[in-house]
């Protein structure tokens, strides 16, 4: 298949409102399960969801976590302008990012950007009964958002502190609602740990700790790698086909204990989640990278849109993981920090990932795409199935269980 080629418009399929679940279920591991196993389809509750999983398999999270990235000032003419972090300028680690105390530069969206055409933006609000003022300084418009600078004047409160007191959790724009409070706890997982998301990995969001400790009683493993899901994840396909279509980048963090865990599976694993499928399949590639070049720098590691879809060698998943491994160790790194803006598309061939723990998704999305190429296309059988039987649909929807 020329996957570039693909017609957007060939993944579409009715999704009235009605059907997208907008709050969820009290209690998080009842949702429903619809369970695609090897062409035939049944339903379940999720807490069930370890006795469909085959003992001594290794099951992968991506445990992120995310941050209130929504920031708002008003003007003193009343205008509303809301600040949207996207992803760090400076410091652009993550973990400073949210350790740095009195000034961060971001890449944001901005809100109602016509009505701040200059001057600096103000806020005063109280962070463990300190009065502190945050500022906003428009630095410079980028290729699809803005660099901005957050200041504020007391030097002993951190920039995670300052958005736990005034960051708004950034729920999906299809809810169409203001994120209230309880979003707070329901929108993340409940093995959530390293800050950096503006989106959650919702396929996570159905666990629990019983149905985590069921998982280890049947026998299968459990580990961890990071993905920050960037706003990107919402962003249209608005072209005809999807060679059309830039994917975004998302920045991924892999321990190496993780890597080896995955060469004792055969480089094989059971993936929670799209962005859990995007850092697997993507180790694939930057293994490829130190074949080819065992000195590569680990800025070059980060695997592009097509580059899955070019003319590569021969080798093995598992060859290439050990390949990663074995970089890694000559460069002593304990964590991979590396980026992907690799797109899964009908014609993709999977490496790592066997089995899929997913939502379901919006039509004409790249997600409806990585999995039509997870089931060889037969993701419209799932997804009529679903809209016959009363799932819920997109992020506080109901869960589907694929196993090709």
């Amino acid at each position: 298949m020329d996957t570039r080629h693909i017609h957007i418009s060939d993944y579409n399929y009715p999704l009235p409102d009605s059907r997208i679940a907008k709050f969820p279920l009290a209690e998080r591991d009842h949702s429903k399960l619809l369970v695609y196993r090897h062409g035939e389809i049944s339903e379940d509750r999720f807490f069930n969801i370890a006795s469909y999983l085959p003992n001594g398999a290794l099951m992968i999270f991506n445990n992120t976590k995310v941050i209130q990235a929504r920031l708002h000032f008003r003007k003193d003419t009343g205008a509303l302008i809301e600040v949207f972090l996207l992803e760090p300028a400076s410091p652009t680690d993550y973990e400073q990012m949210f350790q740095t105390h009195g000034q961060c530069e971001w890449h944001c969206l901005v809100g109602n950007l016509k009505k701040w055409k200059n001057g600096t933006l103000r806020r005063s609000f109280d962070v463990a009964g300190k009065n502190v003022t945050l500022s906003a300084d428009y630095l410079a418009p980028e290729r699809t958002c803005h660099h901005i600078r957050l200041s504020w004047d007391n030097q002993d409160v951190s920039f995670a502190e300052i958005l736990d007191a005034a960051g708004e959790l950034p729920i999906p724009p299809y809810l169409n609602r203001d994120t209230q409070e309880s979003d707070k706890t329901t929108y993340q997982t409940v093995y959530s740990k390293i800050k950096g998301s503006v989106a959650a990995p919702t396929a996570g969001l159905h666990f629990t700790s019983e149905v985590l400790s069921d998982i280890d009683a049947h026998g299968i493993e459990r580990d961890e790698v990071t993905l920050h899901v960037g706003a990107g994840t919402f962003k249209p396909v608005k072209s005809d086909m999807i060679e059309g279509h830039e994917m975004h980048t998302e920045f991924i963090a892999v321990h190496r204990d993780t890597l080896q865990h995955l060469i004792a599976h055969d480089a094989m694993a059971i993936a929670v989640g799209t962005t859990s499928v995007r850092t697997l399949e993507s180790l694939y590639y930057m293994g490829l990278k130190t074949i080819a070049n065992p000195d590569i720098a680990p800025s070059e590691l980060h695997v592009s849109q097509w580059e899955p879809y070019s003319q590569l060698p021969a080798t093995s998943p598992l060859e290439a993981l050990k390949a990663l491994d074995s970089w890694m160790e000559r460069h002593s790194l304990a964590t991979l920090h590396s980026s992907t803006q690799i797109i899964i598309a009908p014609g993709y061939e999977y490496k790592i990932v066997k089995i899929l723990v997913t939502n379901f998704h919006q039509p004409q999305s790249t997600l409806l795409l990585l999995v039509s190429a997870f089931v060889d296309g037969e993701w419209r059988k799932i997804y009529d199935y679903a809209l016959a039987h009363d799932f819920r649909f997109l992020s506080y929807g109901d869960s589907n269980l694929i196993i090709p």
